[in-house]
C-alpha cells in the first residue's frame, strides 16, 4: 500500500520543461535551505485568493510561510521587491492556506523572507 502512495505522487508531479527560470532555482534552494533546518516542506508555488506562496514549511508548532526573492539584476536589493501590496496579498494567501488546512489550527505562523543574492541565502525570519 505504502509503494501505491508514492508512485501516485511520482506520476502526478509534472516534469520540469526546458530549462528551470532563476526564480524557480532560488526556490529550490529555499526549500533546500529549510529541509537543512529540520522543516518540512508542506507546499510550494501555490496559487490561492489572487496570491501565490512560494513556500509553506513547518517545523514543529512553528508554521512558515516564505516569500523567495532573487536578485535579478545587480541594481535592485532583493528585499525592495517585497512591497506593501505584496505582503498583504501573501498574508491574504496564507489565510486562505490555513482555511483549506484546518490541521494547521494551533500553529504559530509566521512570515519569513529569503533572498538571494549572488548564490547566498539571506533568512528574514518574522520579515511581516
Amino acid at each position: 500500500m505504502r509503494t501505491s502512495r508514492l508512485r501516485r505522487r511520482r506520476s502526478c508531479s509534472p516534469k520540469p520543461l526546458g530549462k528551470p527560470s532563476p526564480r524557480n532555482d532560488a526556490e529550490r534552494r529555499a526549500a533546500w535551505w529549510y529541509r537543512r533546518r529540520g522543516y518540512r516542506i508542506l507546499a510550494a508555488n501555490v496559487w490561492l485568493a489572487g496570491g501565490e506562496l512560494d513556500l509553506v514549511v513547518r517545523r514543529g508548532r512553528c508554521l512558515v510561510f516564505c516569500e523567495v526573492k532573487s536578485a535579478e539584476t545587480d541594481f535592485r536589493d532583493p528585499l525592495e521587491a517585497v512591497t506593501s501590496q505584496k505582503v498583504r496579498r501573501v498574508r491574504r494567501a496564507a489565510d486562505a492556506w490555513l482555511a483549506r488546512n484546518p490541521r494547521s489550527d494551533g500553529l504559530d505562523v509566521r512570515f519569513d523572507v529569503i533572498a538571494e543574492r549572488s548564490g547566498r541565502i539571506e533568512h528574514v525570519p518574522d520579515a511581516f
